[in-house]
């Protein structure tokens, strides 16, 4: 496995605990804040090509080999789409994307890609067979069609989401019923975890998940405040329940790759003045404001942080 730390912000470098249990892992350091400031909640496809290109070209993986990547802020969270697609180059078969998140990141958006909607470009590699999220607790499935969401691959089948708790969530349109949800009365009701029941929700994942192959991505703002500190409002799930998810899919499933975001950073956006006051109005409107000991901060990422590298890397080859 090669490990890699992505410093797109100064999350990771707030911890140096963190930072030199990875180094002396053997982990790769990429440095592309430029590139980061330039592409925070959304990018455009110059600069989304730029990142790629240097991921490619700074840590470049062996033709067997998988890669494990922390990279800050969830306002990051579309570099999973470069990741994955660099996994798959060599992977060479149907994968299954696994998603833990408490937003479900499946927004329309043309001319480049936004943290929030970086699953529609997963859906549309052709070796991506389903993708699987898990863990919502957010407002997002509130009335999602008047938020912009494409709820196409949930109609089709190519996408399955099981929040954790969450109420029906009224549609327009007709979309069916599938594994994670019925549609009654103009509205979607999921199966939640919370419903199910957490240990029986594992059965369900796993007999949902048609692939040899997974790849993993974590936003840590799934967590709740007592083990995750993020940028974004914050879910019901306990780490201890996320680290079991994580062993049980990797005792049944070959993981060819995995990301880990939602360490809280202050935001830095690039770009010319009108891209940066429509970021600064996105996040006033999105993104809770709270203040935040940052010592306490630190600790809590840090020890988030530690906990998912050393599952993850048990589950990696």
């Amino acid at each position: 496995m090669q490990l890699l730390l992505l410093h797109l912000d100064d999350a990771l470098e707030l911890q140096p605990d963190f930072v030199r249990s990875c180094m002396m892992a053997g982990a790769h350091e990429v440095s592309d804040k430029d590139s980061g400031s330039a592409i925070r909640l959304w990018g455009r496809r110059q600069a989304l090509d730029a990142v790629w290109r240097n991921l490619a070209k700074a840590a470049p993986l062996a033709r067997e080999g998988s890669r494990l990547c922390f990279m800050g802020s969830g306002d990051f969270h579309h570099v999973t789409a470069l990741l994955l697609s660099l996994a798959l180059e060599r992977c060479r078969q149907p994968v299954t994307v696994i998603h833990i998140d408490n937003h479900p990141d499946w927004v329309h958006f043309a001319n480049g890609m936004h943290c929030g909607s970086w699953v529609n470009k997963a859906l549309e590699q052709p070796l991506v067979k389903k993708v699987i999220t898990l863990g919502v607790c957010s407002h997002d499935l509130k009335s999602p069609e008047r938020k912009g969401a494409n709820l196409v691959p949930l109609s089709d089948g190519r996408l399955e989401l099981y929040p954790y708790m969450h109420p029906p969530s009224k549609v327009k349109s007709s979309y069916g019923s599938g594994p994670s949800f019925s549609q009654i009365d103009g509205a979607l009701h999921w199966q939640s975890i919370s419903e199910l029941g957490e240990a029986n929700f594992v059965d369900k994942l796993l007999g949902r998940i048609q692939t040899e192959a997974v790849y993993i991505t974590i936003d840590k703002d799934v967590l709740s405040d007592a083990d995750a500190v993020t940028n974004w409002d914050q879910g019901c799930m306990q780490l201890p329940y996320v680290l079991w998810l994580l062993r049980e899919i990797g005792e049944h499933h070959r993981v060819i790759g995995a990301d880990v975001t939602g360490d809280y950073s202050t935001p830095q956006y690039g770009g010319d003045f009108y891209t940066r006051t429509m970021k600064k109005a996105e996040v006033l409107i999105d993104q809770p404001f709270r203040r935040r000991d940052m010592m306490a901060t630190r600790n809590i990422n840090s020890a988030a942080n530690h906990a998912l590298l050393e599952v993850l890397s048990e589950l990696m080859p």
